[in-house]
């Protein structure tokens, strides 16, 4: 068994969990593999032995059974930037708050490796959006993917932007708005929710389009085929707004043509029987939430 780990943000207790799974990881004389950068935060412990690691660019390969992130939904994003098109499952430990994607408790963390080894799991395929601008934006280069979504937003003003919208070469709409989110269905619970946009499972094959605060208030989230490409060109008041994939912004100038479609691969995610997309929507949404239930 071979196996990356990763992750951002340090609690103080991160690594006694980090421990936990090696050792029981240990017991299967597993291959360990850790992120430099997140290797070198956990060295404030001599407990921790030394370990390969793994950068971006030296990065990993296929033949890793799966990939740990300890963190929260973030850090799972920016953990898919090293996964790319490698098809190794990826499984989140939730050592943030809220954790849509990063589902496993840091108290259950011995359970990651021990329902994995019991086949007490599946293998969800996510989809994810990719960006090509013209003229080409040197920020994105080859990481031009999100699981999340592409956000189309202002940037130095306070006035709203005009975001001319096509689908598929056919005229959608000018939105009026401080931006467009164009989320996939894993992205459906992150900014686009917070916009007003629906829940969707992350299995369907679709896309979401959420304006953000849209002055012409019969603009609504609209769900549209994942076949779909949509070209967006920006106008406002300033020279420039902002494209952000996920975490990873790019200032781009007005004008420029910003085409959105559904990437060549998928992100392999491992839903643990035990902590299905059902019970994280009632765990994380309180849905049910009601004194009369």
């Amino acid at each position: 068994m071979k196996v990356a780990v990763y992750g951002q943000a340090y609690s103080d207790n991160a690594l006694d969990y980090v421990l936990e799974l090696l050792d029981e990881l240990s017991s299967l004389a597993a291959e360990v593999y850790f992120e430099k950068e997140f290797y070198q935060v956990l060295q404030v412990s001599e407990k921790l032995k030394v370990y390969p690691l793994f950068t971006e660019a030296k990065g990993l390969d296929d033949t890793f059974d799966m990939l740990v992130s300890f963190g929260g939904d973030g850090t799972i994003l920016r953990a898919v930037t090293y996964v790319k098109n490698l098809n190794i499952p990826i499984v989140g430990v939730n050592t943030g708050r809220l954790g849509f994607l990063s589902t496993f408790k840091k108290e259950d963390v011995r359970k990651v490796v021990k329902e994995f080894i019991a086949g007490a799991y599946t293998i969800v395929e996510r989809s994810l959006v990719e960006v090509h601008t013209h003229p080409p934006t040197p920020e994105f280069n080859s990481l031009n993917f999100a699981l999340n979504e592409v956000t189309v937003s202002r940037k130095d003003t306070t006035s709203m932007i005009t975001v001319e919208t096509y689908l598929n070469d056919d005229f959608l709409t000018s939105y009026w708005a401080d931006g467009l989110i164009i989320a996939t269905p894993t992205g459906s619970t992150g900014y686009s929710l917070s916009c007003g946009g629906p829940v969707i499972a992350p299995t369907v094959k679709s896309l979401i389009l959420t304006p953000i605060a849209p002055h012409n208030l019969n603009a609504r989230p609209l769900v549209i085929s994942d076949d779909t490409e949509i070209r967006l060109r920006v106008s406002g008041r300033e020279e420039f707004h902002l494209v952000s994939l996920d975490s990873r912004i790019a200032t781009l100038e007005n004008g420029t043509e910003i085409l959105v479609k559904k990437a060549s691969f998928t992100i392999k995610m491992i839903e643990y029987t035990s902590e299905s997309f059902l019970k994280t929507l009632r765990n994380k949404l309180l849905w049910g939430e009601d004194k009369r239930n």
